[in-house]
């Protein structure tokens, strides 16, 4: 099984960091799609109250349940401070959408043992 397929099949809650309201952004299609399909999708943004029919958290400490995996639609040089709160949250897998990288925050939350996509 490589990692994508194993970050799916094993994931039921996945938190969306940087989920859009505007159905136009990728990530506010892509988290439709994944709720589409059964998943259980958290939307992290600080300046929306909620997408997709569930309330919206300002960051991943606040998430009050566990979090599968952590969806990453931000700016690659956010990413760290991210990566960071989904190992101190306790997060199983991290993924960094299309053109998003940061190969020291990788290195963190594989240290801690998360699995990570990144780019792909």
């Amino acid at each position: 099984m490589d990692l994508i397929e194993e970050q799916l099949s094993r994931s039921k809650t996945i938190a969306v960091v940087g989920l859009s309201p505007n159905p136009d952004r990728p990530s506010h299609y892509v988290a439709k799609y994944l709720q589409e399909q059964g998943f259980r999708v958290i939307p992290v943004n600080p300046l929306i109250d909620e997408a997709l029919g569930e309330k919206s958290y300002p960051d991943l400490k606040s998430i009050p349940e566990p979090i599968d995996m952590v969806d990453i639609f931000r700016r690659s040089e956010l990413v760290g401070p991210v990566v960071d709160e989904a190992i101190e949250v306790g997060a199983k897998y991290i993924w960094m959408q299309d053109g998003i990288s940061d190969e020291a925050a990788a290195a963190r939350a594989r240290a801690a043992g998360i699995p990570v996509v990144m780019d792909n």
